[in-house]
């Protein structure tokens, strides 16, 4: 990806953490970069993102891969996810109200989750990490991990960034 491509996206995220979010109840805003690799035969990446508390899994909040694919075949990849499906993916009947979604083109792509709502129904003070982790047919594998407190105190945008399937990911603690 060249200079120019690459600041234009990380300005892009920085506008996204300095816009306000007009959200009563408390929230995170996971803002992920899916980088266009430039490869013989590009395919979407699968990417399911998590949170974990003490290397324990507290719950899933979504899980982006191909469900076009006919009698269910999107789903015969989801093990390539590996850390995700050892903790999560092999115990859910796919797809999941609420969670699953189809795979996204590169570019810039935020997903809010609102805390007292869906997965994140009862979520009690303490250290977590948000993980997110790419895996890409005949491509490579890659997980992002965010350490964050909850609640937050205030609202602070936290980053970690990827090296191969996944660019910049942040994530915006709204309390």
């Amino acid at each position: 990806m060249d200079l120019t491509r690459r600041i234009s996206l990380t300005a892009s995220m920085l506008v996204l953490w300095l816009l306000p979010t007009f959200t009563w109840a408390a929230s995170i805003q996971v803002t992920v970069e899916i980088p266009q690799l430039e490869v013989a035969q590009y395919l979407r990446p699968y990417v399911a993102f998590w949170v974990e508390k003490d290397g324990a899994h507290v719950a899933d909040l979504a899980v982006w891969y191909d469900t076009d694919l006919e009698a269910e075949r999107g789903e015969e990849w989801l093990k390539d996810m590996r850390q995700w499906w050892r903790r999560s993916g092999r115990s859910l009947d796919m797809p999941v109200d609420g969670v699953s979604g189809a795979t996204r083109p590169p570019g810039i792509h935020t997903e809010t989750f609102t805390f007292g709502t869906g997965v994140l129904v009862d979520l009690p003070p303490g250290e977590y990490q948000l993980l997110v982790e790419a895996a890409r047919q005949l491509g490579g594998r890659e997980v992002v991990k965010i350490p964050f407190a909850w609640p937050a105190q205030k609202a602070a945008p936290l980053t970690a960034s990827g090296s191969s399937e996944l660019g910049a990911v942040s994530l915006r603690l709204n309390p």
